[in-house]
Parts: structure tokens; C-alpha cells; sequence
């Protein structure tokens, strides 16, 4: 019988409870136009060029509009960001008024907009200004109870329209770790674990000048750049940092460092030790502040003078090679493109030796792919010990129309096979399978 009396005293909280929230939170409701409103109607979001924002944490953040460009100019000075700013302009613009709580209320605490949570303040070029507050969550927790400063009723908003208004200082500034001018950047210094590694950009092309002269992988380098435009910080550490806070973050003695030339102008990126949530310490150098990014981009920029260097032997390939000759002992194969006379047809190949006719232009397209596929595994400074001084085979190419060429040796070394190129030093590691592809090719062309 105590059961029985204890479930019936529930139904009856229950039931209470249920008529409080339609009451209070739905039947208010009911004498409003059911008609979609829009919380400012009639704004024109593109002619925002003022906000004023105070987020939940209480961070008060103005940006202003010059031109066709953001800043943010308290409490800090510095660009803003263009995708946050415009997520606050774009939601005052298109919040809807789902319901009319209370068309005038008497307590708006009852509310939280005694002292709401997220304030907003715009100012537009035509003249307009208007005010959004944003208090509590209701009831069901699917809307917030907000208000504008102009009027005195208080209405629920869709509670997904948070994550756009409620913006601190962080989220509304440019966030890039580097200002860089991808473009316009000419050398690059990486110094990782005290090993530095340098490059110039030659036209279009990046040579490496340290620790050796060689080719550069064009698409290495310009990955490492692309990174550094594109990293973002997570979080700002300290906006003046001392010695000792250098130290503290591991900055004294960077990690990595990247400077990046343009013309006579120089940046300078820094990174240090281990932060929270799988970051890192970082900088740029010409500023003070210390921020942190995402550990990944230290894993991204952190290469050897080896991860730098062009692995593709050849440069030339099968559609730009017009001249090509291959020593092997005492044999020399001698091939030359011969260009197509009529539009839509292929270019022919013509064997000048050994054996002088046309030569099969299959099987000289095979050959041409199967060296393009040779690559270097490894590289070290000497050609001791490579056979190279005693050439299994050596290749002379012309290509891009005869206006450019190159050499490559290559030498056995037991069951390794190496190769050697006259504009760089030392000697390449090559997978030794690919080589007796090749060289499979070339005695069918031979033939």
C-alpha cells in the first residue's frame, strides 16, 4: 500500500511539473503570430561594419570593417577573422524569433538576461544599430531566451545559433601562426635538431644549397611552406614573452626553425616543446607572442636534408625525351624521336644504333617509363665502394626539344646498383629491381 502511494505522490510531481513548462514556456506562446520573424528583420548583413561582442566568458571584442577587410581593435589590435566575423553578421541576419516568451516581462532574471551570457552590439554603413541579448537555455534546452535592447519582450532563438554569436577575442582574430606571401618566397632555411638545411628557388625550380649542392624536390620544399601558411594557432599563450618564458616553452633552443626569404626580407618560425591537448610551443620570431598549434605541423616540417632531395633519378620523361644514347661496355644504343607530320598522329622513333631503321615505338615508350620509375632509396656523400668507377651503363638524354640535358651513371655493387649524376655529389642508392628493368627493355630495343 506505501508503493502504491509513492507512485501516485510521482504522477502527481510529474504532472506539476509537465503544466509548469507548458504554462510558463509554451502557453505564453500562443497569442503571438505562429508567422515566421526574423529577430532584425530587414538587416542587411554586407552593410555590418561594426560589432561589439561580449562573449559567456566575458571577453568584451570590438571589429571594425575598412574597406573589404576585418580587424579586430579591442582589447588588441590585428586582423580579424574573416570566416568568424562573418558567422556573427550572417546570424544576426537570419535568427528567428520561434517563440514569444513574455511581452513584458517583469524579472529578467528569471531569464538570465539580468546578465546575459553573450551580448552583441552592430552598427551598419546606412545608419543602422541594434543590440542582442542572450540569456539561458529554456526548459527543453533546444532554444536560448534573448532579447533585443529596443524592445522589452523577451523571445527564444534556435539554441544552435550559440556557436555563432557566442565569439571570444581568440575566435575572432586572424588565427594564422605566419603572415607568409607564398608566392614571393625565394630561399628557405630549415634547421632541425641543429642540422640546417638550405635552398634557393631558381625560376621554378628549388636547389638545395647546404649541406650539399643538389637537386631539391620541388614539391618537399613547397609542401613545407604551404604548411607554415596554412598552421593556425590553437591558443595564445602569452602576448610578451620573456627569456624566461622562451625557456619555459622551449624556445630558448627551437626544436625546429624555418626561415624564409623573400628577396632581402626574412621570417623566422620557431617551434619548441610539448603543450596540452597534443600541441606545441611556437612563434613567429619577429613578435613577441608565444602560441601553441597542433603537433602535427612539427611532425610535418620536421625533415632531414634526405627527405628533401629529388629521388627520381631521370628528370626527363617518356613524352619529352627527343634524344637518347645508352653505353653499356662496349655497346651503344642510339635513339631519336622523330615528329609526327600530321596533326592526331603519334611522333615515330628511329634507331640510329646498333642496327640503323625504325625502331619500335612501343617498346621504346616501355623503356622510357620503366627508367622514369627508378628512384633513389638512399644517398650517401662518396662513390667509394659503388662500382661507379667501372659504369654498367650510362645514359645521356636530350629532352624539352633538345634544350635540355642530362647524364646518369650507374655501377654494380655486388646486388646493389647505383647511380651518379654530374650536378650532384656523391653517389644515389637505387632499387636495384627497377635498374634490371630497364636494362631488360634495352636489349629488346637493341635487337
Amino acid at each position: 500500500m506505501r508503493g502504491l502511494k509513492s507512485t501516485i505522490f510521482l504522477i502527481v510531481v510529474l504532472i506539476g511539473l509537465g503544466s509548469y513548462i507548458y504554462f510558463v514556456t509554451w502557453k505564453q506562446g500562443d497569442t503571438t503570430d505562429a508567422k515566421t520573424e526574423k529577430v532584425f528583420a530587414g538587416l542587411a548583413t554586407d552593410k555590418i561594419n561594426e560589432l561589439a561582442i561580449t562573449s559567456e566568458s566575458g571577453e568584451h571584442t570590438t571589429v571594425k570593417k575598412t574597406g573589404d577587410e576585418w580587424r579586430v581593435t579591442a582589447p588588441v589590435d590585428t586582423k580579424a577573422s574573416e570566416t568568424d566575423v562573418t558567422a556573427v553578421t550572417s546570424a544576426l541576419g537570419s535568427i528567428d524569433v520561434t517563440r514569444v516568451i513574455d511581452e513584458n516581462p517583469t524579472a529578467l532574471k528569471d531569464y538570465g538576461l539580468d546578465s546575459p551570457k553573450i551580448e552583441i552590439d552592430y552598427k551598419s554603413t546606412d545608419g543602422k544599430s541594434g543590440k542582442l541579448l542572450v540569456g539561458e537555455k529554456n526548459a527543453t534546452g533546444a532554444s536560448l531566451y534573448a532579447k533585443r535592447n529596443d524592445e522589452k519582450r523577451v523571445f527564444l532563438i534556435p539554441q544552435y545559433q550559440e556557436q555563432s554569436l557566442n565569439k571570444s577575442t581568440f575566435d575572432l582574430r586572424d588565427k594564422s601562426a605566419m603572415a607568409i606571401q607564398h608566392e614571393k618566397i625565394d630561399g628557405m632555411e630549415a634547421t632541425v635538431d641543429g642540422k640546417t638545411v638550405q635552398f634557393a628557388k631558381s625560376g621554378s625550380e628549388w636547389k638545395m644549397l647546404k649541406p650539399v649542392a643538389a637537386r631539391a624536390d620541388f614539391s618537399a620544399v613547397e609542401g613545407v611552406i604551404g604548411r607554415l601558411e596554412s598552421a593556425q594557432m590553437k591558443s595564445i599563450v602569452t602576448n610578451t614573452a620573456t627569456p624566461a618564458d622562451l625557456k619555459t616553452y622551449g624556445l630558448d633552443k627551437p626544436e625546429v626553425t624555418i626561415n624564409l626569404a623573400s628577396g632581402s626580407s626574412k621570417a623566422t618560425f620557431e617551434i619548441g616543446g610539448k603543450a596540452a591537448d597534443d600541441t606545441v610551443y611556437a612563434r613567429d620570431a619577429s613578435k613577441p607572442m608565444v602560441f601553441t598549434v597542433e603537433k602535427q605541423l612539427l611532425d610535418d616540417v620536421k625533415k632531414t636534408a634526405d627527405d628533401y632531395r629529388r629521388h627520381d633519378v631521370f628528370e626527363s620523361r617518356a613524352f619529352n625525351v627527343t634524344h637518347i644514347e645508352i653505353t653499356r661496355g662496349s655497346q651503344k644504343l642510339v635513339l631519336d624521336r622523330v615528329k609526327a607530320t600530321k596533326e592526331g598522329d603519334a611522333d615515330s622513333w628511329k634507331r640510329a644504333s646498333p642496327n640503323p631503321g625504325d625502331a619500335d615505338k612501343e617498346k621504346v615508350n616501355a623503356a622510357l617509363a620503366d627508367m622514369a620509375d627508378i628512384n633513389a632509396t638512399a644517398f650517401q656523400d662518396s662513390t667509394a665502394k659503388t662500382g661507379l668507377d667501372q659504369p654498367a651503363m650510362i645514359v645521356a638524354i636530350k629532352f624539352e626539344d633538345g634544350k635540355k640535358e642530362e647524364k646518369v651513371t650507374f655501377g654494380k655493387s655486388g646486388k646493389d646498383v647505383f647511380a651518379a649524376r654530374p650536378d650532384e655529389p656523391g653517389a644515389e642508392k637505387v632499387d636495384a629491381t627497377k635498374y634490371e628493368e630497364f636494362a631488360k627493355q634495352l636489349d629488346e630495343l637493341s635487337k
